[in-house]
């Protein structure tokens, strides 16, 4: 078996911070009564729908299955064989499976969702032998060196060693570029567009537009929940954390440590207690956020901030969306 490429790993990654991300943002209500505030609405919402567009699952189905076609021909001349993958199986998502996330019955019972139980790991098992993807038989016979190179067209070459360990530290100078994606790159680039947003002209407003997050997480009233946060958790027999992001990375921390030494077959007592601490720290984190209405009141200083930075860039944020809706 040839190892995976370096892209298709740092896309399972994202995915998993990103499926992390949004059990720990549920839709919630505004704290101090009044009308609710909805985290699926804030303000900001209607720009990067402008940018973005929403999820239409057969439209995304249909430009998957456009982009595997327009791959196997790059591939070809390239003189690589490649047979179209049909990935549609994984490209549905349910907004009820998040909130069902967002009640201490299901963390008591699941903890962040990260460490999976005996179950759902042979459950997960049984999907992943049901995928067959149709060009591994044709990898498996090139040499290494054939199998390299597949992939580097298949994919591009990928992020330097530098690159990846400048993105761990939040550097956040490496930049995807289709022109270097390999054909996936150039598939998806034919079928989207360019992608106007991340023009030298509206770069800086798209840089400023990345720090908004910064910006909430650094605001006084942000700090202030963080600190009590810290408090109710250090109550709860977790001294060390500071910021509610901190549980889940102790746990993600203790997971990777375990699968950095494993050399065999998984150790399910291993696991068990991996397990068993995942959900002891989730339902603390859980109920300390619960007693301070901290996404109540992270979204209102959310809300805040974002109202405030569209006042800052109106005019540069609706010139980009007429110029995105204009190359549509």
């Amino acid at each position: 078996m040839p190892e995976v490429p370096l892209r298709k790993r740092l896309s399972t990654t994202i995915v998993l911070a990103v499926a992390a991300t949004l059990a720990l943002s549920a839709c919630s209500g505004g704290g101090g009564g009044g009308d609710k505030l909805d985290a699926n609405e804030t303000p900001l919402t209607e720009y990067y729908e402008a940018m973005y567009g929403g999820f239409d699952e057969k439209e995304q189905i249909a430009k998957q299955k456009k982009s595997e076609e327009l791959v196997a021909v790059c591939m070809s001349e390239e003189g690589f064989e490649y047979t179209p993958v049909d990935q549609s199986q994984y490209m549905n998502f349910s907004e009820e499976d998040m909130e069902d996330r967002d009640t201490e019955k299901w963390v008591a019972a699941n903890g962040y969702g990260m460490t999976l139980s005996p179950e759902e790991q042979e459950k997960q098992n049984e999907q992943a032998e049901q995928f067959v993807d149709p060009n591994q038989p044709y990898v498996e016979v090139l040499s290494p060196g054939e199998q390299t190179a597949y992939y580097e067209v298949l994919y591009g070459p990928g992020p330097t060693e530098e690159e990846l360990a400048a993105m761990e530290d939040g550097d956040g100078s490496y930049e995807y570029n289709w022109e270097t994606a390999g054909c996936q790159g150039a598939a998806q680039h034919e079928i989207n567009g360019e992608d106007v947003t991340q023009s030298d002209k509206y770069k800086p407003l798209m840089d400023e537009l990345n720090t908004v997050w910064e910006k909430v997480q650094k605001d006084p009233k942000v700090k202030k929940l963080d600190a009590e946060w810290s408090a109710c958790m250090a109550d709860a027999g977790y001294s060390d954390l500071k910021k509610k992001e901190d549980a889940m990375t102790l746990v993600n921390d203790a997971s990777n440590a375990y699968y950095e030494t494993l050399t065999d077959t998984p150790d399910e007592a291993k696991l068990a207690e991996l397990r068993e601490n995942e959900i002891a720290v989730a339902l603390a984190d859980f109920k300390c956020g619960k007693k301070l209405d901290y996404q109540d009141k992270m979204l209102a200083v959310q809300f805040d901030v974002e109202r405030q930075f569209i006042d800052d860039h109106k005019s540069e944020l609706d010139a980009m969306i007429a110029d995105v809706e204009q190359g549509k």
